[in-house]
Order: C-alpha cells, then structure tokens, then sequence
C-alpha cells in the first residue's frame, strides 16, 4: 500500500515531531510503499527568509536521514523539486469552493491569532489534496488536528473523479488515536510556536537546559511525588519498556528523589537514545554530497510518478497537446 506523508522544514527537530510522526515513518519505510517529502512550498505560508528556507530544508533532510530514512526503501525528495504538484493544484483548485475553504480550522485559528494570511495560507488544503493525489496515495498518516485537509482531499478527488471519470485514487486517512501528545517543558503541547520543544540535535548544553527547564512543583528532595502528574514522568516514559517505567514510577513514589535527579535520569535517556543519531548526523553534515545526490535521486523517482498522473489529469480535462 502506498503511504505519503510530508513534513515541513520549519527549524530544529523536538520530540514531539520524533514520537509522534517521525517514529511512524520510520515504521511505514519497512512495511509500505513510503513517499517522503520535505514540504517546502507549505513552508512558504510563514516563512520569509530565503536563507532560512534554505538552511532549514537541507537540515531537514539531514536530520531524516540521520534518523534512518532509507532512500532505497521509500521515495525522498523536496516538494519543490517535482513542479508538477503546482500544476494539479491549479486543475484541482476547480473542484472544491470558496465556501469550503472558509470552513478551514488551521486557517480560522491562525487568522484568530491576529495571523495576517497570503492566498497560500487559504488555499493550501488544495495543495495539500494534490502532494497526495498526484502521487496516488492510499494511506496518510495525519494527526487529529490535520484530519479536516485530508478530509478536503477526498472530497476534491470524488467530485473531480465523478465530473471526468475515475483518476484520481481516494486517500484513506491514518489517524492513530493512541499516538500520545508530547508535553513541551511548560507542559503544554510540545511545539516550536510555543518555544517550549526539546531539540535532541541541539549540543548536549542545550538539551540539558531545556530539559531543567521542564515545570514541577515545589515539593521537597524527601517527599513522594506524582509521577501521573509529572511533565518530567510523561516526557519520560516515551523512552521506557514497562518495566523500566514502573521502576521510574517507583523512584517518584518513594520519595528520596529531586526532581533535578528526576530530570537527570530523563537527560541521560534522550542523550543515550539518540547518540547513535547525533554521530550519523555529523557524518552527514561533512558530506553534503551524498545529502544533494539522495535528494537528486528522490526527485527522479518521484518525478517519474508525477508526469505518469499529470498526463493522464490533463488527457482527462481536455488540456492541449491532446
């Protein structure tokens, strides 16, 4: 089954990109047909720095392939790379209304923030829909908070299929409910808006400044504490087996423990998890080279995909050379 899913290069990696879409991914790449893309046209809804954009989508693909995305196990590329998305947007921006995208909640919520939106940021469930049926897509991965997009491309790909005939494949969505939300140091979501993320690529100070920085209470190093309640706990245990989890719980339960102990043992997990990682990347980043050639690589093939089904959506609407 074909799998496709995107992220955006919008800065360092955190864990809550790692645990709740990175990890997934990574289990896609053995078990499906993965479509992979570093979705820098999405980017250009909020960013307006060239030289960011550009740093942040070669560290993108660092960072992915430093993580372990096989580029002879799934098809990697940047959106950008492959210019035909951009022409069935244009084709599939006739098969949805105004109206529809008015209902948009990520639109809605950013224009309530006093976000001040371009076209792009109105239209892009309709790129979106066309990054997933361009390449035939039959499973995406989204979160609860993107369900509505993919929702707007099914809709897309029916009313298009049902006006010139059967093109398009419908995409079924792949929402795991039990995939946890990762509490940043405040305890809220763990998002890079909320400057609140832990960036297991930073340097080893930066990450264990972030992670002392995490909230707790004021209870004393000989009193009991909550580990249901613990930011510190919940961050944790995404790093533990069950029972190295119940021997952690115990170690709040018992009191005895501080909680800048408590935020040492979680440090020495993050670091311990991803050393093998941080060295991949720094052999990576001394070798741009096979970075370029990878991505070269990713857009041929992805490429190759992309005409076969623009061909056939232009043969369908009529769109000279017939």
């Amino acid at each position: 089954m074909r799998v496709l899913t995107g992220l955006q290069p919008s800065g360092k990696l955190h864990l809550g990109n790692y645990f709740s879409a990175i990890k997934k991914i990574l289990d896609y790449q053995s078990t499906e047909d993965l479509f992979l893309f570093i979705a820098n046209l999405h980017a250009l809804t909020t960013f307006r720095s060239k030289e960011e954009l550009k740093s942040f989508t070669m560290e993108c693909a660092i960072d992915l392939l430093a993580l372990g995305v096989d580029p002879q196990k799934s098809v990697f590329w940047v959106q950008s790379d492959v210019p035909e998305v951009t022409e069935l947007t244009w084709y599939l921006s006739q098969s949805i209304t105004v109206s529809q995208l008015q209902l948009a909640h990520s639109f809605k919520d950013k224009v309530a923030k006093g976000f001040v939106p371009g076209a792009g940021l109105f239209t892009y469930p309709i790129l979106m829909a066309s990054d997933i049926l361009l390449f035939s897509a039959e499973k995406v991965p989204v979160g609860k908070d993107q369900k509505q997009h993919l929702e707007f491309s099914r809709d897309i790909a029916e009313r298009f299929n049902a006006q010139f005939g059967p093109v398009l494949t419908i995409p079924e969505p792949d929402i795991d409910e039990n995939t946890a939300t990762v509490p940043g140091v405040d305890g809220a979501k763990m998002s890079k808006s909320y400057k609140n993320t832990i960036d297991f690529f930073g340097t080893e100070k930066e990450i264990k400044k972030q992670v002392m920085s995490i909230v707790s209470d004021s209870k004393a190093v000989e009193e009991p504490k909550d580990p249901e309640t613990s930011v510190i706990f919940q961050i944790h245990s995404l790093f533990l087996t069950s029972a190295e989890k119940s021997v952690q719980m115990e170690k709040y339960k018992q009191g005895g423990a501080g909680y800048g102990d408590l935020k040492k043992d979680l440090l020495d997990s993050i670091l311990g998890h991803f050393a093998p990682y941080r060295v991949k990347r720094e052999e990576l980043t001394r070798n741009l080279d096979y970075v370029h050639q990878v991505l070269k690589e990713g857009k041929e093939k992805a490429k190759k995909v992309a005409e076969k089904k623009l061909e056939d959506v232009r043969k369908t609407l009529g769109i000279y050379p017939f």
